[in-house]
């Protein structure tokens, strides 16, 4: 199992660079370049939501990205060190603010669901990660 951890401050310039690093390991780990366009895509948007709680936080830690090549599969970890509530304890119920946030926050996740096939998404009072996986092609075997 071979890894590439990626970690880089919560700035929204800094999503392209992670969206091309994990477009490349990807390439390389062997998933169909037909699918390297949402590979792409969910990458970013599940940066972006990275960095946005980590501003909206005011938490100054990295967004860490693994890239974890295995056997017959490739994934993709992205975490946060944000404060995620717990589901039905939201603190400030009511406030504008919050809802809007949490409209943003799961409209991002259902665009990477959407394009993903395999997210498995945790969150708890010491962050969250959001986990994509695809399959991939091993090489072909050239006889000689």
């Amino acid at each position: 199992m071979a890894t590439v951890e990626l970690r880089f401050s919560a700035l929204p310039e800094h999503v392209r660079t992670a969206r091309l690093v994990a477009a490349a390991v990807a390439r390389r780990a062997g998933v169909d370049e037909a699918v390297l366009d949402e590979v792409r895509l969910a990458v970013g948007e599940a940066c972006t939501r990275a960095v946005g709680l980590h501003q909206a936080g005011g938490i100054s830690a990295p967004v860490k990205v693994l890239l974890i090549e295995e056997e017959k599969q490739f994934s993709i970890e992205v975490g946060d060190e944000a404060p995620h509530a717990v589901p039905g304890e939201r603190a400030g119920a009511g406030s504008g603010d919050l809802d809007s946030e949490a409209e943003e926050d799961e409209m991002g996740l259902a665009v990477i669901s959407g394009l993903v096939d395999d997210v498995e998404v945790s969150a708890g009072e010491h962050g969250g990660s959001i986990k994509m996986t695809w399959p991939t092609t091993p090489p072909p075997t050239i006889l000689a």
